[in-house]
């Protein structure tokens, strides 16, 4: 997957906020630092930068940056104490009983498998609150609000409920989701070339943040436009995989 443009969503003196593309890192791999990653194209375009939270490699969305020490201090501040608001984009495997919900499960880090974390009442305390926002007949788009900030909570939650993201090869142990498994007359034939996915990635985007600004205090909230691969996913979904079909 080549990495697609950053859009830089809002900028002033303080902070910047980003639509982060799919398959471009937050920050600098550790063996790999060539890797196309946030913090360096930002630091190439203003000079100093600072890290306020992340998102995973393969989740696109929207990201915040501070531009001084003072407005780093003041928004690392509001993520610490949970005032900032994150609501995300997510497409789940089947459609939740419940339309609407919360799910407070502890989360910790998989002892057994590393980079992973799983449901513990040993973990940290963990909530997410969500609504279904659009359905389809084997799969659901819904809104998910972050209440806690933890790795992975939103994949390792829907998975817990038993509506893994639609396509997550850690969660779900899909790497990624064909036209042929949502159109039903689906049909290879006459085709040259392997059927290439509608998305090869978590399916899953940070929609809007919503935080007050470090100088004024002013209430500000952003949101960023979907990529290209979600929207045809979800194009294709609507068209072929309907609830009305």
């Amino acid at each position: 997957m080549k990495p697609q443009k950053v859009k830089i969503i809002y900028e002033d003196e303080a902070i910047v906020i980003v639509n982060k593309p799919p398959a471009f890192l937050t920050v600098p791999d550790r063996f790999a630092h060539k890797l196309p990653n946030l913090y360096t194209f930002l630091k190439e375009k203003y000079g100093e930068i600072f890290i306020v939270h992340r998102l995973d490699k393969e989740t696109s969305g929207i990201i915040c940056f501070a531009r001084t020490k003072e407005s780093h201090k003041n928004l690392c501040r509001q993520f610490e104490k949970r005032t900032t608001d994150k609501i995300y984009l997510a497409l789940l495997d089947g459609n939740p009983i419940n339309k609407e919900g919360s799910i407070d499960k502890a989360l910790a880090k998989d002892e057994f498998r590393p980079g992973r974390m799983i449901v513990s009442q040993k973990g940290k305390p963990s909530l997410t609150e969500y609504k279904v926002v659009e359905e389809f007949q084997r799969h659901a788009l819904v809104e998910a609000n972050i209440k806690t900030g933890r790795q992975h909570q939103i994949r390792v939650h829907f998975k817990y409920i038993g509506h893994p993201l639609a396509v997550d090869g850690v969660y779900n142990g899909k790497k990624g989701i064909y036209l042929s498994e949502i159109k039903r007359k689906y049909s290879a034939a006459g085709r040259d070339r392997e059927e290439r996915p509608l998305m090869a990635r978590t399916a899953l985007h940070a929609f809007r943040l919503t935080l007050k600004h470090p100088d004024s205090e002013k209430d500000m909230s952003f949101e960023a436009e979907l990529p290209k691969d979600f929207l045809a996913l979800l194009k294709q979904l609507r068209k072929w995989g309907s609830n009305n079909i």
